[in-house]
């Protein structure tokens, strides 16, 4: 019988394979170690023939299986898995062999908050109402991932609706997924409710949480105000907060457009670098994406530079106050970095100053008009079509499970003003609404960093941990967050150091970051999640592995016409 295109295919990659050898010189020893591996180490492992995408997923997934569920440490930070993903793997380590790669993200796994669309997994908020909304297509950033040959590994847990749903939740907790915990101290508070001892931070919890017990090479979180700067710092992580515009929005449950992006949330500043270039663009259906045009990098690692702090000028006027024990050790780290800064070439300034500050219903009143775009965008069909939807979900699931410690215990008290919003033109709530965003740009941007950047010719300022994340957010200004250290007063809690600039100055803060990083003391992975049996591997360098090709080929025709037709009907 002939052979069929497909079969001849796959012999023919396997030939490939097999000649692969030939074409190399003389065989050496190399090794690869998941722990503190960057990209660039995973990239290299591959074309070293050590390590292949299919294993790499593996590795993860196996790391998954023993801390994230119960028997386990049960950190809850995963909601969904994509049960694909290592047939992905295999057709892209083909892809790889005979093609080559498509980007420095082919083949890595990337996790993403359960915010963002995927079309083949929920897109969640972690609200029960939407546990089983599949969009039609994926968000910009999804299908720029997938183009890339990038792997959607999971959607990872997250504080519900983006913290968006009530006051006084703790971070990490939904509706859906309950409580995530912190790996460097996964332990309830004793005689509470059931919430962590030390916060995850929020709203992106579960991507914080995974990347810090290496459940992925990447992950993807979103911010408003704070929510990738916080579980960043509280998983000792890099986290960028980008200017928003610089990444599309489009495909994002959100809370308000004003302030909204997504970001990457990653152990390595390299790696925080190589993923932001990846994902920006203008995209039509984002129109803030068009301001980046002539501003935004493809890539930032040209940046990641050694020497990048000698000259800079950098100012701080906020620090820990050390009045108490906890705060005296947050300030000594803060000191700390300081020092690492001035000795790799910074000046260092401690200024006073005080940016003014203002109420604001911007956030409540955007997060209604902004959820009932994006719900209407999920069609007629969907079953919530608007935030009353939200709000009558609720009050239906409350009347018929009335149980004080039920899922909903917190409450919704930011829906419920939400709800009240009237957005009609000429409403008092629009006026507010417009004087309230017109403040919040003069006291963040105008009267605030711009006015302490510019009087005192800074390049950059300087938080403790999360301290700046207001201004900026408000501003839509970029951050970079890096780990500083560690408390043992505050139950283990990490410390990190931030970095903030004007609009567009992602390639400065990532030199400085890189710098700091660099020169200062390393990042401590969490002790309870160490690395599994066969996560080091010492070989002498092969071909790629081919087993099962024919499958492996006719997985990477069907993924590639899936999405391209995902890409076209977007």
């Amino acid at each position: 019988m002939k052979p069929s295109i497909l079969s001849r295919l796959a012999l023919a990659g396997l030939a490939l394979s097999l000649a692969a050898p030939l074409a190399q010189g003389p065989a050496v020893a190399a090794e690869f170690t998941l722990e503190g591996s960057t990209v660039p180490d995973i990239q290299k492992a591959i074309n070293q023939g050590l390590l292949s995408s299919k294993k790499l997923v593996q590795m993860y997934l196996d790391r998954i299986a023993a801390y994230d569920g119960s028997p386990g440490l049960n950190l809850n930070s995963i909601i969904a898995l994509n049960p694909n993903a290592l047939a992905q793997a295999a057709a892209l380590d083909l892809e790889r062999l005979t093609s080559g790669a498509r980007s420095a993200l082919h083949g890595i796994p990337v996790l993403l908050k359960d915010n963002i669309d995927t079309s083949f997994l929920p897109t969640t908020a972690g609200f029960l109402g939407l546990k089983d909304s599949l969009p039609s297509d994926n968000a910009t950033i999804t299908q720029a991932l997938i183009d890339a040959g990038a792997i959607i590994l999971g959607k990872t847990s997250l504080t519900e609706f983006a913290n968006y749903l009530t006051s006084g939740m703790p971070a990490g907790y939904s509706s859906l997924n309950g409580y995530t915990f912190n790996p460097y101290n996964p332990v309830p508070q004793a005689g509470s409710d059931g919430r962590p001892l030390l916060s995850t931070g929020g709203s992106s919890a579960g991507s914080g949480v995974a990347m810090a017990a290496n459940f992925a090479s990447l992950a993807i979180g979103t911010e408003t105000s704070g929510s990738i700067l916080s579980p960043s710092n509280q998983n000792s992580l890099v986290g960028i907060k980008p200017t928003v515009g610089l990444w599309s929005r489009d495909g994002i449950i959100p809370i308000a457009a004003s302030q909204d992006t997504a970001g990457p949330m990653t152990r390595s500043v390299t790696d925080a670098a190589v993923l932001l270039g990846a994902l920006t663009g203008v995209d039509p259906k984002d129109p803030q994406t068009s301001e980046s045009v002539g501003k935004a990098k493809s890539d930032y690692t040209p940046y990641l530079k050694l020497d990048a702090l000698q000259g800079a000028r950098l100012g701080y006027y906020s620090k820990p106050s050390g009045s108490t024990a906890s705060g005296a050790e947050q300030l000594a780290i803060f000191n700390a970095a300081l020092d690492t800064l001035r000795a790799e070439g910074a000046t260092v300034l401690e200024i006073p100053f005080t940016p003014p500050s203002n109420s604001s219903t911007v956030l409540a009143y955007e997060f209604k008009r902004d959820l009932n775009s994006y719900l209407q965008s999920l069609g007629s069909s969907a079953p919530l079509q608007s935030i009353d939807d939200v709000g009558g979900f609720i009050a239906d699931y409350l009347a018929a499970n009335p149980a004080a410690d039920g899922p909903f215990k917190y409450g919704k008290v930011r829906v419920d003003a939400s709800i009240a919003m009237d957005l009609s033109p000429g409403s008092a709530n629009t006026t507010q609404y417009e004087a309230d965003r017109a403040l919040d740009i003069l006291n963040s941007r105008t009267l605030g960093i711009d006015k302490f950047m510019d009087d005192n010719n800074l390049d950059a300022i300087l938080y403790s941990g999360t301290a700046g994340a207001g201004i900026g957010a408000r501003a839509g200004y970029p951050t970079i967050i890096v780990p500083a250290g560690y408390q043992i007063l505050n139950n283990k809690n990490p410390l990190g150091l931030s970095f903030l600039a004007k609009a567009y100055e992602e390639d400065k803060l990532i030199g400085y970051a890189y710098d700091f990083e660099q020169a200062h003391a390393p990042r401590m992975s969490p002790l309870l999640t160490p690395a599994l049996p066969g996560e080091t591997i010492t070989a002498v360098p092969g071909p790629l592995p081919l087993a099962g090709a024919g499958i492996t080929l006719a997985w990477s025709r069907r993924l590639r016409r899936r999405f391209r037709g995902c890409a076209a009907n977007r």
